[in-house]
């Protein structure tokens, strides 16, 4: 545990849910408390001085994916970011996995429903995720990008940002979704042309947050389908003319994001950066290492890859023979929350996980012999 780190939340010691939700810290709390007060009692000054925290929560972000603010937009949730990836691209082939998370299809189908992009699904070795191997067996010459998880939902596999921009090539498109690592996994940002990660699981910021930060070849390659009055050139005058996309990532813009909700961003991408990254990564990895550990040591399976490299937060596993929905109501009784799931559990600890969280998960897990 990142002691410092964790006073500044209240979260239960089992809670080990964080790759669904993470639970806010006081100052994101104080901040959105701030701004909902302050818009309560509001003046002819309210607005715009609210507004500030957009810029704020968008140059944090930027810093954070190793870009600028210009490159960099505030999105409510990763969804969206997905969607104007998808409906961007006028033709052509995306790869993208079927094992994932159904954010990262719908916004595939539906531009393939509109004659645009067409999906070619990938499918990973069970416990596995998108490999340079398999992105290049499905590669021809109609293929203009990737569509991938940063970290797989279901086993924690971590992809490798690197190797798979290499595997594709220059001329093609690396679109990411980062939410199941962005802000407690150091990797390779700037190898992906769209990154999204919307705020609510492991930035905890809270729901409704969210950003994208975009190459100078995703500005140049993606038409910009889906935007909003917020995201032209002069956007301020309203004249009745159709005006141009604004030449930045501001182009994504469909309207103002909540000025509350871009506070309490602002006040946890503030909290991420005050860490580290590099911090908060390493407290997550000793974690998990001990989760591991215990589930192995009362005859769990562990489906995540071992090592830190092939791994963010996120562990998977079975107890042999015994329901998951059992298994699940064990860890209830010790006052653990994982996620319960038809075939597996998923335990996802912070840098703010106390120890006691690992001798909690023991004890459901013995109770299962008795």
């Amino acid at each position: 545990m990142l002691t410092p780190y964790a006073a500044h939340f209240d979260t239960p010691a089992g809670y080990l849910d964080f790759a669904r939700f993470g639970p806010p810290s006081h100052e994101v709390v104080a901040a959105t408390a701030r701004a909902m007060e302050a818009s309560a009692r509001a003046d002819h000054t309210t607005v715009d001085l609210l507004m500030r925290a957009e810029a704020e929560a968008r140059e944090s972000a930027a810093r954070l994916a190793g870009t600028d603010a210009a490159h960099t937009v505030l999105l409510p949730n990763t969804s969206i970011g997905l969607f104007h990836a998808a409906f961007g691209i006028r033709e052509g082939v995306v790869l993208t996995a079927r094992t994932d998370f159904p954010a990262n299809h719908y916004p595939w189908r539906r531009a393939m429903a509109l004659d645009r992009a067409v999906p070619r699904w990938l499918d990973p070795e069970p416990g596995s995720g998108v490999t340079p191997e398999l992105v290049r067996e499905a590669l021809t010459a109609d293929v203009v990008a990737l569509s991938v998880s940063a970290v797989d939902f279901r086993s924690g596999f971590r992809a490798d940002l690197a190797a798979l921009r290499e595997a594709i090539g220059p001329d093609r498109l690396l679109i990411v979704d980062g939410i199941q690592a962005f802000g407690v996994a150091e990797m390779a940002w700037g190898a992906a042309d769209v990154l999204v990660a919307g705020g609510q699981k492991w930035l905890r910021s809270g729901w409704a947050t969210g950003f994208a930060a975009l190459s100078d070849r995703a500005l140049e390659r993606l038409e910009p389908v889906l935007t909003g009055w917020t995201g032209v050139e002069d956007a301020g005058r309203f004249d009745g003319v159709d005006h141009p996309p604004a030449p930045d990532a501001g182009r994504w813009s469909v309207t103002h994001p909540s000025p509350v909700t871009a506070t309490a961003f602002a006040a946890a991408l503030g909290l991420v950066e005050r860490y580290t990254v590099a911090a908060i990564e390493r407290a997550i990895a000793a974690r998990v290492a001990e989760l591991a550990e215990a589930v192995e040591r009362h005859g769990g399976r562990v489906l995540t890859p071992a090592g830190p490299r092939r791994r963010a937060g996120i562990l998977a596993f079975t107890v042999p023979g015994v329901d998951p929905s059992l298994v699940g109501k064990a860890l209830h009784a010790e006052g653990v929350t994982p996620t319960v799931r038809d075939d597996s559990l998923r335990l996802s600890p912070h840098a703010s996980t106390p120890a006691e969280a690992v001798h909690r998960v023991e004890a459901a897990l013995s109770s299962l012999r008795g």
